[in-house]
């Protein structure tokens, strides 16, 4: 049983940055995909960034490509989400979660995913 802690959300200023992580414990921390997912009040989960288990292969949501980057340190059992150039629409509760998956698996779809952290709220003020 994989759990998963994020960090590192809070209140900041459009434009500003962030770094979200995600702590694993509890499982080999390499066999899995990795992705995280937000939801914004009144509005479905949506994907931000996934990344596969040797961070070979990483894959961003429209509308955060260029602006987001998802890492991975598997020595340290974290993954990260830099976001850059915040804006009020990426405010939400911000998720991690993992996918036990092939080696070059990288996922957008939510349904894949096995194991769910608790959630980091990020808000952004215009």
């Amino acid at each position: 049983q994989v759990q998963l802690v994020e960090f590192g959300g809070g209140l900041v200023q459009a434009g500003d940055s962030l770094r979200l992580s995600c702590a694993a414990s509890g499982g080999t921390f390499s066999s899995y995909a990795m992705g995280w997912f937000r939801q914004a009040p009144g509005k479905e989960r949506e994907f931000v960034a996934a990344i596969n288990r040797n961070a070979a292969t990483t894959y961003a949501g429209d509308s955060v490509k260029g602006r987001f980057t998802i890492s991975r340190d598997n020595a340290k059992n974290t993954v990260y989400l830099q976001m850059n150039s915040l804006t009020p629409e990426d405010t939400g509760v911000y998720y991690c979660a993992g996918d036990l998956a092939g080696l070059f698996h990288c996922s957008d779809d939510e349904r894949t995913y096995d194991y769910w952290g608790q959630g980091t709220q990020v808000t952004v003020s215009s």
